[in-house]
């Protein structure tokens, strides 16, 4: 894991993270560029699910302190604070009623099923909305580097969060290794 201060904006964008909720769900999460975020999910009611180039809008609340928010196609809004100095996240989930009914529906690669998603979306139930805000702690940053493919390239294994906090995922020029 990577040790340095956060202090601009340029410091977070390239950033990869790992981090465990309270909740205990594990998430991955990439800050791709200033518009686009990547993420896996490794546990949760959502777990396996992956996405890539997730349009978001990224800031910089003050020095080291960013906030991302987005709406996926499935409609479920997330909002997160990164305090990547402190090594904690505040995130925010609103799921819709179909995505707490029907979980397994967005357990896949987002992105080759956008209109199952949007399908979804008009088929089912939006709202109540299950609202899941938690802290988390992060267990692993790495300097991916802005615009890095190699970093979310491929759905979530069983141990992968422990295979890149080890160092056996990446290689030194944070490129998959055994592609």
């Amino acid at each position: 894991m990577i040790e340095k201060h956060f202090t601009t904006l340029d410091d977070f964008l390239g950033t990869h993270f790992i981090y465990t909720y309270d909740n205990g769900w594990e998430y991955e999460w990439y800050a791709k560029n200033d518009h686009t975020v990547d993420y896996r999910i490794h546990g949760g009611m959502v777990a396996g699910r992956w996405v890539t180039d997730q349009e978001a809008d990224i800031v910089m609340l003050t020095a080291g302190i960013y906030k991302i928010s987005w709406t996926e196609p499935t409609g479920t809004d997330v909002a997160l604070d990164f305090l990547p100095n402190d090594h904690k996240v505040h995130g925010t989930i609103f799921f819709p009623k179909w995505v707490e009914e029907h979980p397994e529906i967005t357990v896949t690669y987002q992105n080759e099923h956008i209109d199952l998603m949007e399908t979804s979306r008009e088929k089912y139930a939006t709202y109540p909305k299950l609202v899941v805000p938690e802290f988390a702690n992060i267990t692993y940053m790495g300097e991916a580097g802005q615009d890095n493919e190699d970093v979310i390239s491929e759905a979530p294994y069983e141990g992968m969060p422990d295979d890149i906090r080890s160092g056996k995922y990446f290689d030194e020029k944070y490129h998959r290794v055994n592609k």
